[in-house]
């Protein structure tokens, strides 16, 4: 277990986050893995394979993805390690795989935006956490959309890469990270990609299974400790209509949130002009606001928290219980 990494990553994203001007210079793990992914969709997902060669070369892309980030993290973590401060150095690498605050700063965006009555402003900034026509969606929508991204990316964009990490240190989170870029970039079932980016999908699927029952466990618990949060209900909503939803993992911690906050999430959207049928998470009211959004912030910052306890814990046993 490496769960000293994991915590350190935690620590430092959440004080420091990823400077902008480091993006400017460098850019972004993220964007590194994305280059790669790109490549290969293009050299490898041709129009004129067929389906049943593009799901092998899917397969294959796939591995080479994990394989490119996992290696070289493996190798980075193994050099710096034995160095003096070389552990904190690996958490410093390590906090790049993880979103606590920009998830947090562009959640609490839409709130802002709409705060001052400027709907366009609103869908402008919900457009960068959600995939679906930011156009299509009125205030309530908009608030909506923000919580139901909150919840979804506190799952895989927090609580997944820090488990991962706590599994297989940095090489861990970043193969991880660079399974689930593969999915929101390839993972659609469209005519392109259906085949070509099966593997990516369905591996993020299961690499992410344990991470949702844990989020939503933590939006319940934190619910518990926050007032006018309702745990009884969110936990409820989350037994009763996870099942229900189209991901096997989002229903997890959309429906405690939807139910800690007395709201009903998800249902029908639209993506890319395409009208996609959903179940609906919680029971509650649909006229979702500004206030709802920094009501469900402070639920992500409670759950957060906890996770961050348990990380220090599990870094805190060896010290307490040495082999």
């Amino acid at each position: 277990m490496a769960f000293e990494v994991a915590a350190l990553a935690m620590v430092l994203e959440a004080l420091l986050g990823y400077p902008a001007a480091l993006v400017r210079r460098i850019g972004h793990p993220v964007i590194w893995i994305g280059r790669l992914i790109v490549l290969l969709d293009h050299g490898l997902n041709r129009p004129g394979f067929s389906a049943g060669r593009r799901r092998v070369l899917g397969v294959l892309a796939a591995c080479v993805i994990v394989l490119a980030a996992a290696v070289p993290a493996f190798a980075i973590e193994a050099l710096l390690r034995p160095l003096p401060f070389g552990l904190l150095a690996v958490g410093l690498i390590g906090s790049t795989l993880v979103a606590q605050r920009s998830l947090h700063w562009h959640v609490a965006r839409v709130a802002d935006a709409l705060d001052t009555g400027s709907l366009p402003a609103a869908r402008t900034a919900v457009s960068h956490i959600v995939g679906r026509d930011p156009e299509t969606l009125d205030e309530a929508g908009v608030a909506r959309a923000a919580i139901e991204s909150l919840a979804e990316n506190f799952s895989d964009g927090v609580v997944a890469p820090v488990l991962w990490m706590c599994v297989g240190g940095l090489a861990g989170g970043a193969a991880y990270k660079a399974l689930n870029t593969a999915d929101s970039m390839i993972g659609h079932l469209n005519e392109r990609h259906a085949a070509f980016g099966w593997a990516s999908a369905r591996a993020d699927d299961y690499v992410n299974l344990p991470a949702s029952r844990l989020a939503g466990m933590l939006l319940i618990t934190a619910a518990a400790l926050s007032p006018g949060a309702d745990a009884r209900a969110a936990h409820t909503a989350m037994l009763r209509d996870a099942p229900r939803h189209r991901s096997p993992n989002a229903g997890w911690s959309e429906a405690a949130m939807a139910g800690a906050l007395g709201l009903k999430l998800n249902g029908p959207k639209v993506y890319g002009g395409v009208f996609t049928e959903d179940a609906y998470m919680g029971n509650g009211r649909r006229e979702a606001t500004a206030a709802d959004i920094r009501a469900a912030l402070r639920l992500y910052r409670r759950a957060d928290a906890l996770l961050v306890l348990i990380v220090l814990a599990g870094a805190a046993v060896p010290f307490i219980w040495p082999a």
